[in-house]
């Protein structure tokens, strides 16, 4: 393999690999932030609010695609008297995936570091 083709081919793998990375930061947050939002709606606040997120980050590990997460959020606040629609969840993903890249652009401003070679 030619020199040129093999430095595109590191390339595109660098890409690659950088997309992923992005994508699973994001969707972290993203899980972060709803877990905060359905805690206060749970009426926690400070570490029980902090430790509730957690779940609901954990909980995106259950299963592939977001339905572990919806799911769990809407039995939280089902159970406690405050329910969420679907539609109202997946939009608050929306939004907060959103967010979380414009986050992840500001604190990552340099897209390659030194794992990534072109």
């Amino acid at each position: 393999m030619s020199d040129v083709f093999h430095d595109r081919e590191q390339g595109f793998e660098a890409k690659y690999k950088l997309d992923e990375e992005t994508r699973f930061k994001a969707l972290s947050r993203r899980n972060r932030k709803l877990g905060l939002w359905a805690a206060e709606r749970l009426g926690h606040a400070g570490a029980d609010a902090d430790a509730y997120a957690r779940e609901v980050v954990g909980a995106s590990f259950s299963e592939p695609g977001d339905e572990d997460v919806i799911g769990k959020v809407m039995a939280d606040l089902s159970a406690a008297g405050r329910p969420a629609s679907r539609d109202e969840i997946t939009h608050r993903l929306e939004l907060f995936f959103a967010a979380s890249m414009r986050e992840l652009g500001h604190d990552y401003p340099l897209p390659l570091g030194d794992d990534h070679h072109l």
